[in-house]
This record gives C-alpha cells, sequence and structure tokens, in this order.
C-alpha cells in the first residue's frame, strides 16, 4: 500500500525492503526520490538504533537515480521464540543458506541475505540464536 499512499497524497514517505523492492521502483517511475544523509547523520542514527546500519543503494538501482544514495538499513530477521530447540534454529540458517540461490532467483533484494551479514546486522551477537551460531561457525563464519 505504501506507494499508493505516496502517489495519492495521504503519506509524504514509506520504508520498504531492500535495494530493488518493487514498491521503490513503482514509487520512483513516478517521480519519487531518495533522501540520503551526510556522514555525520548516518554515525548519529547508528549510534541511537544499533540494529540501523550504513548503506548505500547504488547509483541506477532504481528510475531516475544517477547518484548514490547514502542512508541507513536494516535487514530481514527470522524472529523466533527464546526456547527454540537448537538443532532447529541450526537446520533453518542452513536451509536459507544452501537454497540461498533459488531464493535470490525469485526475489532480487535476497542476494544480501548471507551468512555474513546475518552476523554482521545483529545489533550484539548474544541475539543471534545458539543454533544459528553453531551454523555460522561451522561454515567459518565468525
Amino acid at each position: 500500500d505504501g506507494p499508493g499512499m505516496v502517489k495519492d497524497g495521504r503519506v509524504a514517505a514509506f520504508w520498504g525492503g531492500g535495494v530493488g523492492w518493487p514498491g521503490f521502483t513503482r514509487v520512483m517511475k513516478d517521480g519519487g526520490r531518495f533522501v540520503g544523509l551526510t556522514p555525520e547523520e548516518i554515525a548519529k542514527v547508528a549510534a541511537k538504533h544499533s540494529f540501523l546500519k550504513p548503506m548505500t543503494v547504488p547509483a541506477g538501482a532504481y528510475p531516475g537515480q544517477t547518484e548514490p544514495v547514502h542512508s541507513v538499513g536494516a535487514w530481514a530477521y527470522i524472529l523466533v521464540r527464546p526456547d527454540l530447540p537448537d538443532e532447529l534454529a541450526y537446520r533453518l540458517a542452513k536451509a536459507l543458506h544452501k537454497g540461498h540461490g533459488p531464493l535470490v532467483a525469485a526475489l532480487a533484494q535476497a542476494r544480501e541475505t548471507t551468512p555474513e551479514n546475518t552476523l554482521r546486522a545483529a545489533p550484539r551477537p548474544d541475539l543471534i540464536h545458539p543454533g544459528v551460531r553453531k551454523y555460522l561457525a561451522e561454515i567459518g563464519v565468525k
């Protein structure tokens, strides 16, 4: 609903999902634009909200976007109950990693869903489920 809400003036901005997200493409085709942040603004936001990381939308990622846009972003997360068995979390992480190619083929922004980014994106490593940490260690991601 976000792109339509921007287009008809019900909202001034919206948050979407990843570089290549179709909602952003639609808004950009209708004359929308990204608002980037200065390095100082990025540092200030990231210091206050540890789940947000510096990121750059590459030039040409969207219609009419000729320059890179520097901002902050967050990775998609899978939230689970604290009592989810370690083995189940391990198998889930392994399945996502093994299925990365088909996932990217179906959803371009999934290319950033990597084991390395899983670890990098967590505000604190202890917030990653022990079963997922076990899988990451097994494949050499520390």
